[in-house]
């Protein structure tokens, strides 16, 4: 794994967070709906936002204005879905609809109104008839990760809703995108552990985690759960938040390459601790809230406060192909006006649930609120690697004492179906409350991210995701 210089790689911090709670999967059955949101979180939306309260209708003001929450989107299914240079990119159109279909079902959630469950509805299943393969470089893993999770969100939302092919949908998921994110935290593509940066393993993570939960599989979600906390590659929580610092922070691996991947990778860690969380597993709180300190690290860091960096090593490339080295000696220049929808989520699970003292994370969130979600964050993927809105969804009162320290406690039941028909955004009377370098390596992962991050004001950094083409190749031509 990283070579590490200097002591402070042991370093721990007494007394910033609570103590971590073991974090094994829950006994018994799947709390539906039970991802990134609760029936609990979707009734708070709906009441608050129906009250005129702020900032819940701030952030719904946000919602309703994004192109992809109108009840009038049509799907553009496709047979295969390709993402990587060099091949027939047609990705755009797959993530595009995804989020067309979670904002839809979560506005239907605040409102009731029935069209925007049914347009969900109607995107999901015109996908699940026709999607059966995800093809491409080494970034079909990304698209594995990235639209597997969130594919697996917007489902979750409807999986009651009249006419939804949930058998159907299910399927998909595990025939198309679990293989591939479990090959790659298996795998890597062959290479080198360290080749790939953390941001590869975590969305997988993320995936797998999701895919469990929307399938009941209790094996896949504890696979996911252990390669958090175990995981050999750069995205278990020990391997990308490698050194704990003296002040309570915790250095964020990719702050040494550049801030738009440091920022995905906390919105997909923080994705991860909130889906399992609302199974019953409490990763926010493991190896006593190792999360935290890095999440806080990177909130004061992209506000242009100076973080402390401990040099870093990785191996790149793959056994018989290519191999090289990379070190990282300080934390990349910073846009403190770059925005992603991440903060609002981790911010009041640590400020609200928990009541920890969280200065950064605050202060950032505070600083881009109301959040926004797909396609208000410039028009390539990575405008879309999260879902978003966190203003609207994951704003929360205070929790008392007594709940701030009580461990995560899932309630079965309910079929994800909450609003009634109409206009109103009456809760449902069922609703229970839920607690390269070199010639055969070239960067990839961020083919659109130069684009993306001119719109946000800052030059994309060289250096990054690194495509095995020719081991590609050689399984193409292998039948592997």
């Amino acid at each position: 794994m990283l070579k590490i210089a200097g002591a402070a790689a042991g370093a721990t911090v007494a007394g910033t967070a609570l103590a971590a709670r073991p974090a094994t999967a829950a006994d018994g059955a799947f709390a539906h709906p039970g991802m990134l949101h609760t029936r609990a979180d979707l009734q708070r939306m709906a009441t608050r936002v129906k009250a005129g309260a702020e900032p819940y209708t701030a952030g719904f003001t946000r919602l309703t204005a994004n192109r992809h929450a109108q009840s009038t989107w049509t799907a553009n299914p496709q047979a295969t879905v390709y993402r990587g240079s060099g091949t027939p990119e047609n990705y755009v159109t797959l993530y595009n609809d995804i989020h067309a279909a979670y904002q839809n079902a979560l506005r239907w959630h605040v409102t009731g109104i029935t069209a925007h469950a049914d347009t969900a509805r109607d995107i999901l299943n015109a996908w699940s008839a026709r999607l059966t393969r995800l093809d491409g470089s080494a970034d079909r893993f990304l698209a594995s990760g990235l639209y597997g999770y969130q594919f697996a969100n917007a489902a979750e939302l409807v999986r009651g809703h009249d006419g939804f092919e949930l058998a159907r949908f299910q399927k998909m998921m595990l025939d198309v995108f679990h293989p591939l994110s479990e090959d790659f935290l298996a795998h890597h593509n062959g290479s080198y552990i360290t080749n790939y940066w953390a941001n590869w393993d975590l969305t997988n993570i993320a995936s797998v985690l999701a895919i469990g939960i929307l399938c009941d599989d209790r094996a896949k979600v504890d696979r996911a759960v252990e390669y958090f906390k175990h995981g050999a590659g750069m995205g278990s929580v020990k391997n990308a938040i490698p050194v704990v610092y003296a002040d309570g922070l915790a250095e964020w691996v990719e702050a040494g390459r550049d801030q738009g991947h440091a920022l995905l990778g906390v919105g997909l860690m923080g994705t991860i601790c909130e889906m399992a969380w609302n199974q019953g597993i409490d990763l926010y709180g493991y190896d006593d809230s190792r999360f935290l300190k890095g999440a806080q690290y990177v909130a004061k860091w992209s506000l242009g406060g100076d973080v402390p960096y401990t040099s870093n090593t990785r191996k790149k490339g793959a056994p018989g192909i290519w191999s090289g080295s990379e070190t990282a000696s300080a934390a990349a220049a910073v846009d403190p006006a770059m925005a992603r929808p991440i903060w609002a989520m981790i911010t009041n699970h640590y400020t609200k649930r928990r009541g920890l003292d969280a200065p950064h994370l605050t202060k950032i969130a505070v600083r881009f609120a109301p959040e926004g979600g797909g396609g208000d964050y410039g028009p390539n993927s990575g405008g879309y690697d999260q879902l978003g809105f966190g203003t609207l969804a994951f704003t929360r009162p205070r929790a008392t004492a007594a709940e701030a320290t009580a461990s995560p406690t899932p309630t079965a039941g309910g079929s994800g179906a909450s609003p009634s028909g109409g206009a109103s955004a009456t809760p449902s009377s069922s609703a229970s409350p839920l607690g390269g370098k070199g010639g055969d390596l070239a960067a990839t992962g961020s083919s659109d991210l130069p684009a993306w991050t001119a719109a946000t004001g800052v030059a994309a950094l060289a250096g990054g995701l690194l495509l095995l083409r020719r081991r590609d190749r050689a399984r193409r031509d292998t039948g592997e």
